[in-house]
């Protein structure tokens, strides 16, 4: 593995797969397990029912919204997955788009990368608190709290921030233990925006670490490869058509075929979707294949990231089909 560490994502599905996927994972050896959230589906429930049911693997949220949560509500479910799963938690958190902010969450979507660099801190003296309190009055932030019965301060639990644009990278450089990747990131696009992004971010702080990145890449395995990557393909064009990824998407001179995948998703039609991936971008974005073949691809994001996590499609498939795919790079990846 080039030194990396080696996880794996569990999107969509229902939280017993994920329980299953995260034996499985621990069973085989990785590193990690992530499971996501969404409209449908919560994050720390799944972390929750995932550490119980293993023993020795990290789990993490990639990610856990840190919109439609106080503070301290935020900070109280992460102390509890803390304590169920012995230590073993890294909480990814994130805002998802700002239509996802303002839609989904009520939220106003105003100065997302600002907001999560006041909610780390204050999350870090929450799980710090002894009796004297929090008292914080931030731009985005109040809290008057003065514990009435014993407080025991808690140990400290890495925060890891999602960035995909800039500004949000550099929070994650200025507050974070960690960056969540996208699924999407090329390898051109760490080198030149990630990761510097992330450097200034840090120096801005003061910190003179290097911020660690758990990234995904679309992993899609099966014996019927040209099906692979079709589902790769799929959740490539799921991705590419909102208008925030845009940057790379112009980085990578992909702006033709991400034109025609966004004119397909107006008709909804996600057969024309697919169709307009072009193998550049499923060969930049993606390990896709038969077993042997996705062995040989992934070399090439071998060094990118400090956390490599297998993010297995979703896009269009069920639960069953999900819960093959994983399986399927778990057999394939896993000792």
């Amino acid at each position: 593995m080039a030194g990396e560490l080696m996880g794996v994502a569990v999107h969509g599905g229902t939280p017993a797969a994920a329980v299953a996927a995260a034996r499985r994972a621990e069973e085989r050896g990785f590193e990690s397990v992530w499971t996501t959230e969404f409209y449908d589906r919560s994050a720390t429930v799944s972390l929750a029912a995932m550490a119980m049911a293993t023993s020795t693997i990290t789990l993490g949220s990639g990610i856990a919204y840190a919109v439609g949560r106080s503070p301290l509500v935020l900070a109280a479910e992460a102390r509890d997955l803390g304590e169920l799963s012995g230590g073993r938690l890294v909480l990814g958190l994130g805002t998802g788009t700002k239509r996802m902010q303002q839609d989904w969450h009520g939220a106003d979507g105003l100065s997302p990368a600002p907001r999560l660099e006041e909610l780390v801190p204050l999350l870090r003296r929450i799980w710090a608190m002894d009796a004297s309190g929090v008292h914080h009055e931030g731009r985005f932030y109040r809290m008057a709290l003065q514990p009435t019965a014993e407080v025991r301060p808690g140990p400290p639990i890495p925060v890891y921030l999602a960035g995909f644009n800039r500004r949000m990278v550099q929070a994650a450089g200025a507050v974070a233990d960690g960056l969540v990747g996208h699924p999407i990131f090329t390898r051109r696009y760490v080198q030149e925006v990630v990761r510097p992004a992330l450097a200034e971010g840090a120096r801005r702080t003061g910190r003179d670490a290097t911020v660690p990145i758990a990234g995904y890449v679309i992993t899609s395995v099966a014996e019927d490869g040209d099906r692979a990557r079709r589902d790769a393909a799929a959740q490539i064009a799921f991705y590419t058509v909102v208008r925030t990824y845009a940057p790379l998407v112009e980085l990578e001179g992909f702006t033709a075929e991400v034109d025609a995948i966004r004119e397909a998703w107006q008709r909804r039609d996600a057969e024309s979707m697919i169709a307009a991936v072009s193998p550049a971008m499923l060969e930049r974005m993606a390990v896709a294949g038969t077993p042997q073949e996705a062995r040989e691809q992934m070399p090439a994001f071998h060094g990118l990231y400090d956390r490599l996590l297998c993010y297995v499609p979703s896009y269009g498939l069920t639960a069953a089909e999900i819960a093959d795919r994983l399986d399927a790079v778990l057999a394939t990846f896993g000792r």
